[in-house]
């Protein structure tokens, strides 16, 4: 591959609602560039960007994929994204990575929440937009309708470029309002014909782009109002400005299997999507100050890891993207996060699974590096100009399962290989429950977690299955209760003699309290220690289902001892004794753990959501109204109610609404409930 500068690569994610068609445009744009000599197709499992095992089994992107094409003089660096939330992590690296994002919609679906969210998300990270309406080969395809759907969500930024004139539900030819030209084609190569006698409609869309260009220059704009007429240089021009500025938003349409459309999109993805060298700089924090880091080959060498790979035989890959100056082999920078210094490995060109190893990478480009310590996230810079660039925002996990090894004694491999997926995956998380004792697993929803498990076994050799964690529940009691417990032993030589009265009643707080009213030396004061550390023992686990007990309060108030008998071991069990006879007397109860219920849904579907959290025994504390015509719902919620809760979410508003769900604290378990979870913690313990 040539040696381009920052003026000639635009690094572009490619971007969507799953199935609208990302990952065939991106394999249209490499055919059409010489990258590749066949079309390949998701449903064959033959693209370059979809080659994990995985992917192809599901036919469907799940991580971040970089295909690097170079068409007229321009590197174009497409990050082809995941567009299933469950992998959402992509979209966020890819978008990051890029300087401008290339939203593919769905010519029969319209605008999507994929494709609103990919869009917000790009607007947030100023990220330059174009639209590509796919699949117009098919049958119900509309594009004009689909242009109404885009205005209607993302304003009057929206500025068709290229349409196609539709003749008997069928499109005829593809007109490019730009140079004024009407195309067919015929095996994937394009044919000038005459312009369609569809004039008004034409008209109209032109100078709806005359004016968006007048809104970008001041002489432009004298121009538009004058009557004169843009040059084709002044048009290029002006869009050029208002897609860097993020005023115009160009739409295109076509088809990626027929390759209709797709020339006339890499020609105006060259001319008007700024380049890396336009859009490739970033502000840092150096010290306490707010420093621009322009992309600049002559620079100090600044990069931004933003994916990261765990190979098990490779070992790690990190894709960094270049900011300033350039990389080589051996390099020495320092990692801003660690503090630690870094070493450049072999640099490596990546196109899908494909790898080209290269001398050097300069400003504005994007490669591989093998064998860094870095994880996603970090900034490497040259030690004199220390700076660190903004860590992405990646979504947080919102479903967890507990991890049961198939194969006994796997428990460390499942935790090293956990480990290793952790360092590619930010948005998934793994903790030992201390309380439970198993292995809780969280990520995204259903799928991410069994494609986690999928990549377990295939990358780690370690087979798992998944499970509902187990509820930490508590127990405590509700009243007070006085209890004797004597423990007597007589076995040939020393006996065993410990006997302890102990007031047990309820009181605030997590940890047992334990106190001592023994008068006249009852008890000894030496086994008090014993009698304590045999109760603290004890309520490790309740008299009703085996939980822990809280909210205990135990005070010895009297006993008797033998001069030879007793023994520490003797007040022990003795404490234990007592345990088990005063609590059943306490009117003990279940606690279950409650969290606090964060919820964004949009306002259509606020109705069903209140009805859902009731369903959940939640209770709402109040509504409050947000943007984008979303409605935040603030609730409480057992725990135990809400293992699907991520997947409701996402199916009741087709993915756009989001939740955070944290533990708040522990209530009294309703009294029909109890009976359950007894039993299904008796058959736990079976």
């Amino acid at each position: 591959m040539k040696d381009y500068s920052a003026n000639n690569i635009k690094n572009v994610a490619v971007v969507g609602h799953g199935g609208s068609g990302k990952t065939s445009l991106v394999e249209a744009m490499l055919f059409k560039a010489g990258c590749t000599d066949r079309l390949g197709k998701v449903a064959d499992g033959n693209t370059v960007s979809d080659y994990d095992t995985e992917e192809i089994k599901r036919r469907a992107s799940l991580s971040l994929s970089i295909d690097p094409v170079e068409f007229q003089n321009t590197k174009i660096n497409l990050l082809d994204t995941p567009g299933l939330f469950d992998f959402a992590l992509g979209m966020s690296e890819g978008i990051r990575a890029a300087g401008s994002v290339l939203i593919a919609v769905s010519g029969k679906s319209g605008v999507t929440v994929g494709a609103r969210k990919a869009y917000k998300m790009a607007e947030k990270m100023e990220k330059s937009r174009m639209i590509f309406v796919t699949k117009m080969d098919q049958e119900h395809a509309d594009f004009y309708k689909v242009l109404e759907g885009l205005k209607a969500n993302f304003g009057p930024s929206i500025c068709p470029l290229v349409v196609p004139f539709v003749q008997d539900s069928k499109v005829q030819c593809y007109i490019d309002l730009v140079e004024m030209k009407a195309y067919t084609y015929e095996n994937g190569s394009r044919k000038e014909v005459p312009m369609p006698d569809s004039e008004h409609r034409i008209e109209g869309l032109v100078n709806a782009i005359s004016e968006a260009v007048a809104e970008t220059d001041e002489v432009l704009f004298d121009k538009y109002f004058s009557g004169e007429k843009y040059t084709h240089e002044e048009m290029i021009q002006g869009i050029h400005k208002g897609v860097f500025d993020g005023t115009i938003t160009p739409v295109f349409c076509g088809s990626s299997f027929t390759m209709e459309g797709i020339d006339l999109l890499m020609e105006d993805m060259v001319e008007m999507l700024p380049s890396a060298g336009e859009k490739g700089g970033e502000e840092g924090i150096s010290g306490d100050d707010i420093v621009e880091v322009p992309c600049d080959e002559s620079g100090d060498p600044v990069a931004y890891v933003f994916k990261t790979i765990a190979d098990p035989f490779v070992g790690k890959l990190s894709y960094v993207k270049v900011i300033s100056g350039k990389l080589a082999p051996d390099t020495e920078l320092v990692n801003m996060t660690t503090g630690q210094p870094e070493k450049i490995g072999k640099l490596l060109f990546i196109r899908g699974k494909k790898q080209e190893e290269i001398k050097q990478i300069k400003a504005g480009d994007i490669c591989a590096i093998s064998k860094l310590s870095a994880n996603t996230g970090d900034t490497l810079c040259s030690p004199k100009k220390p700076v660190v660039l903004t860590k992405t925002e990646f979504p947080a996990p919102c479903y967890s399962m507990a991890i049961k090894p198939v194969g006994k004694g796997d428990e460390s491999k499942i935790s090293q290989g956990i480990t290793r997926l952790l360092e590619e995956d930010p948005t998934l998380s793994f903790v030992i429950d201390n309380e439970t004792h198993e292995q809780v697993l969280s990520g995204l929803g259903e799928q991410h977690l069994d494609v986690t498990v999928a990549k377990l076994k295939s990358k780690f050799g370690v087979d798992v299955t998944l499970e509902p964690p187990t509820v930490a529940y508590r127990e405590t009691i509700r009243k007070k209760v006085k209890v004797q417990g004597k423990h007597k032993k007589q076995s040939g030589g020393h006996g065993q003699y410990g006997d302890v009265w102990i007031e047990f009643e309820p009181c605030d707080g997590e940890e047992m309290v334990f106190e001592e009213k023994v008068f006249g030396g009852a008890v000894p004061r030496n086994f008090f220690p014993a009698v304590e550390k045999g109760l603290r023992d004890c309520v490790k686990h309740g008299t009703l289902a085996g939980y822990p007990v809280v909210g205990l309060k135990a005070v010895l108030v009297d006993g008797s001892y033998h001069p030879v008998d007793s023994s520490e071991m003797s007040f022990k069990m003795a404490a234990s004794l007592a345990y088990k006879a005063g609590l059943p007397q306490a009117s003990p109860i279940i606690l279950e753990p409650i969290g606090k219920l964060s919820v964004l849904v949009p306002d259509n579907t606020t109705g069903d959501m209140m009805g859902e959290l009731n369903k959940r025994r939640g209770r709402v504390l109040g509504m409050n109204a947000a943007e984008d015509g979303m409605t935040e719902i603030e609730a409480e919620a057992p725990m135990s109610e809400m293992q699907d809760f991520a997947t409701l979410v996402r199916q009741m508003t087709q993915g756009s609404g989001s939740f955070s769900f944290v533990f708040e604290r522990y209530d009294p378990l309703p009294s029909n409930l109890e009976a359950a979870v007894i039993e299904n913690s008796k058959a736990k313990e079976e």
